[in-house]
């Protein structure tokens, strides 16, 4: 994974000259224990997992995985002969610049291949002063959101419906990042030169979109539940409408989109199973033979319960006809399907050329 953040619309001006900082730091005394810590960490989705657990190839390199947010992304650092626990507060060096983070994986060894060059080296243990510092960064950012929207009005973009959702401090006051939101591309060349003069740093802006402003504010699902992109997600994943298909939903975008008016995520968790079980499943306008020798075609199915609906053919089942009845997925055999109220089985022969009826060429 690398360090380096997404590639987002950004502009920064400023002062690009920065004070040299200290990398030699005193050793901290290493805790046995993670429970001392208290970090915002919360469960992890099944990918960054699976990618952990996969087989290392080739030659390996010690990693400690580091987040910088309660939810978000996690990249890979070199712990420099220390050992680390999970919830330990670090100082590393970023793309950004100095960042306080959190380590959400301990010491392991995985492949290099994994590992997007080159592999920055943690500083050092944050102590008490730099947690301090770090949370006066976070509220000091906060405060400065409500000028930030005042500039954005006297410059006129707000009739961009341009606003500020988010802002943060590096752990140096070195640049100060705002994500915003508009209604299209904002030339905020000026709005950034105004910033710099009144909060005498580097500015940086992030143009992000509706699903990453949902993740950020947070809220509750129509489930009820905190939204899954606030809660443990890492990536926001594509999601289709195929997937709502596939999984026998109703097509009403009412029901299957969330806040944000996406397609809620959550319509991803099951589709791979939907698409294991859907291989072996009889579809829909299928025609399947019975256990029994009964022929029909298939009018719905349960990719769940394995369960199909079958409207049984007279000419094999002169008594039941148009009889409807259920089936275990496992008792029918597919031999044919329908197509423009055309029956094709699949056992049929080819349909032979009658003499004189061939191209020649």
């Amino acid at each position: 994974m690398n360090i380096n953040a997404p590639e987002d619309r950004k502009f920064a001006y400023g002062n690009k000259k920065r004070n040299k900082r200290q990398r030699g730091a005193e050793d901290q005394p290493q805790t046995e224990q993670a429970a001392e810590y208290e970090p915002e960490l919360k469960i992890e989705d099944d990918s960054y997992a699976k990618f952990l657990q996969a087989e290392n190839t080739g030659p390996e390199v010690e990693i400690v995985a580091i987040r910088f947010k309660s939810v978000g992304k996690i990249y890979f650092f070199d712990p420099g002969g220390e050992t680390y626990f999970p919830g330990e507060k670090v100082l590393v060096e970023t793309s950004r610049g100095l960042e306080l983070g959190y380590v959400a994986t301990a010491n392991k060894n995985i492949s290099l291949a994994k590992v997007v060059p080159p592999l920055k080296p943690i500083l050092k243990r944050a102590s008490p002063e730099d947690a301090e510092r770090a949370e006066r960064n976070k509220k000091a950012a906060k405060e400065t959101i409500k000028t930030a929207n005042e500039r954005i009005k006297f410059h006129n973009l707000d009739n961009m419906q341009m606003k500020i959702i988010e802002a943060e401090y590096t752990f140096d006051n070195s640049k100060l990042t705002y994500y915003f939101t508009a209604e299209g591309r904002v030339d905020f060349r000026e709005l950034v030169k105004d910033l710099a003069s009144v909060f005498r740093t580097r500015i940086e802006m992030r143009q992000i979109g509706i699903r990453d402003q949902t993740k950020i504010l947070g809220g509750l699902s129509v489930c009820g539940r905190p939204f899954c992109c606030n809660s443990f997600l890492q990536d926001l994943a594509q999601v289709t409408i195929k997937m709502a298909k596939e999984q026998n939903m109703p097509i009403n975008s009412a029901k299957m989109s969330g806040v944000c008016g996406k397609l809620m995520c959550c319509l991803k968790y099951e589709h791979e199973a939907y698409e294991y079980l859907s291989r072996d499943t009889p579809k829909i306008n299928e025609i399947v033979e019975t256990s029994g020798g009964e022929t029909g075609t298939v009018i719905d199915s349960n990719i769940l319960t394995g369960i199909c609906k079958v409207k049984i053919n007279q000419k094999t089942s002169p008594e039941a006809e148009n009889a409807i009845k259920p089936f275990p997925k496992s008792s029918l055999k597919v031999i044919g399907f329908v197509k423009n109220e055309q029956k094709h089985l699949y056992d049929e022969p080819a349909n032979e050329e009658e003499p004189g009826e061939k191209e020649e060429t």
